[in-house]
């Protein structure tokens, strides 16, 4: 597995209505540690916060992963009222009519999130 940033500029583009909650963590302290060391690593999140509830939203497209039947993938790493919140279209994909559909994969999708935190643990040097 391997992520490549979305920066502000691309996130429009790169986010879907495919994009689904994997995993909020409620630990105060990694959400803290994890913010930090995203900003360290790749500076200004993926979007600007509009709401009290959220700090920041880093977006990643995902390498080394199959996501078929869709072509690409894409992992949220944000905070969500003092959450640390993993979101995926990891076994999602959109139909003719842009709506999120399951795929064969989503019931893959704790393992796929399970991946993503090992991951992030070793990227970020955090301890999930």
């Amino acid at each position: 597995m391997k992520l490549e940033f979305v920066p502000v500029e691309e996130f429009y583009f790169a986010l879907t209505l495919a994009v689904k909650n994997l995993e909020d963590i409620d630990e105060t302290n990694l959400v803290k540690e994890v913010e930090n060391s995203l900003k360290e690593k790749f500076g200004q999140p993926s979007t600007v916060a509009a709401a009290k509830q959220n700090n920041f939203n880093y977006v990643f497209r995902v390498q080394g992963i199959d996501n078929s039947p869709s072509n690409e993938l894409v992992v949220s790493v944000a905070d969500w009222q003092g959450k640390l919140r993993l979101a995926s279209d990891y076994g999602w994909m959109l139909d003719e009519n842009r709506h999120a559909v399951k795929t064969e994969k989503f019931a893959q999708r704790s393992e796929f999130s399970e991946k993503l935190k090992t991951y992030l643990a070793d990227c970020l040097e955090v301890k999930f």
